[in-house]
């Protein structure tokens, strides 16, 4: 794991959750009816399922955030990206189950049902209760800070953004800052986490750096094996959306070193 674990300031994590919420909200209001049934790159969900699994995560905590805890075990930030993708066919039956209820419909319907979960966790980010630092929130898969659960909210809304434009056939999404610098920081954790060692140095201009895979371990002057790449491009390979071969065949990571390699170590995110 890297050498201290990274803390995320509660105040801009709520600030950049509310930003990027609210640009998702304006990018769904904006759709047309022909829209909602483009493909995705998300198996066979078209862009009406996205839209409903993005609502599941959007007014998830404020629905279960009274729920009495049950006592289990502890979660960090890095566990939570090794271990969410064990429970992917519990969400993507609740994307369906959503997508066939309030998002079956035309694109005016759709955005209605996107506001009331946007408004349920804005309204949630305004309360004291997201401000408490000692607030514990459980999921299936254990027991978190509030203001790590989101943090998790801030992947769920970049990532999907991102797939959302990649349907649409944007070029990107115009993400929040803060919520994109969180992103790639967390992920960046997650392979360091899952390769430890020091004989990579991972490098995501401008908002992370990390040692990560087992080997001898740099200390001064360049790094013998180096990876570098940019925001966007890192969260596509570390959540599967981009080959690790496609990307350096592509030229959006540079990587130089016998041990640069990171494909047998990606997604970090499933």
């Amino acid at each position: 794991m890297p050498a201290k674990s990274r803390t995320y300031q509660p105040q801009k994590v709520r600030a950049a959750l509310a930003a990027q919420t609210g640009a998702l909200r304006a990018a769904v209001d904006g759709l047309g009816d022909g829209q909602l049934d483009l493909p995705t790159r998300l198996g066979d969900w078209r862009v009406r399922e996205l839209l409903a699994h993005l609502a599941v995560q959007l007014d998830y905590v404020p629905a279960h955030l009274d729920d009495p805890l049950q006592g289990r075990p502890p979660l960090d930030l890095t566990g939570w990206v090794a271990a969410v993708g064990t429970v992917a066919p519990l969400l993507d039956e609740q994307a369906r189950e959503r997508a066939a209820t309030d998002f079956d419909g035309d694109a005016a319907t759709v955005a209605a049902a996107f506001g009331r979960a946007a408004e349920a966790l804005t309204g949630l980010l305004a309360r004291p209760e997201a401000a408490d630092p000692a607030r514990r929130f459980e999921i299936r898969l254990g027991s978190m800070t509030l203001a790590d659960m989101l943090v998790t909210r801030l992947v769920e809304t970049v990532v999907h953004a991102d797939d959302l434009a990649a349907a649409l056939g944007l070029d990107a999404f115009p993400h929040d800052r803060q919520a994109l610098a969180a992103v790639t920081r967390l992920l960046a954790d997650a392979l360091a986490a899952r390769a430890p060692g020091g004989a990579v140095e991972l490098r995501i201009p401008p908002y992370a750096v990390v040692q990560a895979v087992e080997g001898p371990r740099h200390t001064r002057g360049t790094p013998p094996n180096v990876v570098e790449t940019d925001p966007l491009t890192w969260i596509r390979l570390a959540t599967g959306r981009v080959p690790w071969a496609a990307a350096v065949a592509d030229h959006d990571v540079s990587a130089s070193g016998e041990r640069s390699d990171l494909g047998e170590y990606l997604p970090v995110l499933g």
